[in-house]
């Protein structure tokens, strides 16, 4: 269902896509380059796969949770559909923001910060290794809560959907929607790697989690945003990409002392791993 949504929208993402390009072309020529934006394309197309399979082999254990369901929820109810909706966009905020601040997580999430640019292009670039690090835990409370297990992969993409158009800075602030949904300005904030901003912004759809937790910050005129990732991964190959913070993670789990270390290593935030911490 997921990748029905996806593939179904994608002649609009594409769409989006060229024109932001064109729009581009003469303003700011650098905002998109041809090697990062087909980087970005094959990690979509490898990411679709992996999230095919994923849910092929997965949905039966969200079948299972839904057996010992809390409640019967009509699933045709206007109120269920709104219930789910805001549901999803909860915990999806917990798995971004546990995506950025445990290593495991941020193993797979790292590729869609690793460009140094911001673009419409830049929603595709995803990591086919999310269903290893398990995204899709976040998922299965609202099965148990009793929503249908169909229309929890509807969501999930509905969601993702939205924030395909999030990523550009062709949009400036939107006035008060900035305070109430997540805007193209309150992303910029999340994937800029200036020490204001880091770690802010996590929201899906709904900026409110942000606001409940403390981690929303404005996007700053005075401020403006640096693109990619504390430690920039200069490279364009799709592999390189996928899996360069889990052979890190890997080998300094493996040169750490102790279990209780090595395990600390595939756990702690991105800061504090000993790539991070070794003398230079």
């Amino acid at each position: 269902m997921e990748r029905l949504i996806l593939l179904g929208l994608a002649p609009v993402f594409l769409a989006c896509i060229a024109a932001e390009a064109w729009y581009y072309r003469k303003r700011s020529p650098d905002n998109y380059s041809l090697v990062d934006t087909l980087a970005n394309a094959g990690l979509a197309l490898m990411h679709q796969a992996s999230d095919a399979v994923a849910w092929t082999l997965l949905i039966g254990l969200f079948y299972l949770v839904y057996q010992h369901r809390l409640f019967e929820l009509p699933p045709a109810s206007v109120w269920t559909v709104l219930a789910l909706v805001i549901g999803q966009d909860f915990f999806y905020y917990w798995f971004h923001r546990a995506s950025h601040r445990i290593r495991w997580l941020w193993a797979s999430h790292v590729t869609h910060h690793s460009s140094e640019r911001l673009n419409l292009s830049t929603a595709f670039r995803q990591s086919f290794t999310y269903p290893i690090s398990g995204m899709w835990v976040f998922w299965l409370p609202l099965a148990w809560l009793g929503f249908r297990p169909a229309n929890i992969v509807a969501v999930v993409a509905i969601n993702l959907a939205f924030q395909f158009f999030v990523h550009t800075q062709a949009i400036g602030r939107l006035g008060w929607l900035e305070a109430v949904i997540n805007t193209p300005s309150n992303h910029r904030v999340h994937h800029a790697r200036n020490p204001r901003y880091i770690d802010r912004n996590y929201a899906g759809v709904l900026m409110i989690w942000d606001r409940l937790f403390g981690t929303f910050v404005p996007e700053d005129a005075a401020v403006a945003c640096e693109y990619g990732i504390v430690g920039q991964i200069h490279s364009f190959n799709p592999l390189t990409l996928t899996f360069h913070e889990w052979r890190a993670m890997f080998a300094d789990a493996a040169r750490a002392s102790g279990l209780r270390q090595r395990l600390q290593q595939l756990c702690c935030p991105p800061e504090r791993t000993l790539s991070r911490l070794k003398p230079t």
